[in-house]
């Protein structure tokens, strides 16, 4: 049971900045720039499965497919110990940093493909015809009509991703990066107080969350302000 004496206020206090830079300087940045990668492939890997490949060609569409089924059914830290620990035995080889990035922009691409996906194939078929009848290109539609529609329907549930990967970053501290869980696993050695430490970095993942939370509610009228109301 955590009691706020003295020795316990002076662990907070002293614990607090370091958890709070560790959230800054390896946490966040972690998760941006691996959610932002894993955005692209995900809007890649969509656009590449919807598409009415022929020939030779369906090969690609395939290769995107068994991505997407590789790392939609296997676990992230099992995907995080392969690349990190597995591929130097076949001379592939990369820092810490490096292996986490790839890792975590390899999953989300995957789960996020999924949702990108489903958001373009809600978008009923006539706005294709209709679009392509007055002349223009495919390209043209899907940039224009089809992505920003699709976009605010997966707004939502990528949001949900993108606050799932800031918890999911923890699991970079089984490969020595030194982000905000390791930071309270290293005080919590010195200082005996595992209890209190957890809470502290439980309590700064959960400002992180509700604040994201927050954000995506505005973001989410913010994206449906023109969609007319149904009575």
């Amino acid at each position: 049971m955590i009691f706020m004496t003295g020795g316990t206020w002076q662990i907070v206090t002293s614990s607090l900045p370091q958890i709070i830079t560790a959230a800054i300087k390896y946490t966040i940045p972690l998760t941006l720039i691996s959610f932002t990668l894993g955005l692209l492939l995900a809007l890649l890997t969509a656009i590449i499965r919807l598409s009415p490949l022929r020939g030779p060609f369906q090969l690609i569409r395939g290769i995107f497919w068994g991505y997407v089924w590789l790392f939609r059914s296997t676990p992230l830290l099992v995907q995080l110990f392969i690349i990190f620990f597995g591929l130097p035995n076949l001379g592939i080889q990369f820092s810490p940093w490096a292996a986490a990035i790839i890792t975590f922009t390899l999953n989300v691409g995957a789960y996020s493909s999924e949702t990108i996906r489903a958001a373009i194939l809600s978008i009923p078929n006539g706005q294709w015809e209709a679009a392509l009848t007055l002349g223009m290109t495919r390209r043209q539609v899907l940039l224009r009509i089809i992505l920003p529609q699709a976009a605010r329907v997966s707004l939502p549930p990528l949001s949900n991703s993108f606050i799932g990967l800031v918890k999911d970053t923890s699991l970079a501290s089984s490969i020595t990066i030194v982000e905000m869980f390791t930071v309270g696993q290293q005080i919590s050695a010195k200082t005996y107080e595992p209890l209190l430490l957890y809470s502290l970095v439980a309590l700064i993942y959960l400002i992180i969350c509700t604040l994201l939370t927050i954000l995506q509610g505005y973001l989410e009228k913010w994206t449906s302000r023109y969609v007319p109301k149904q009575n």
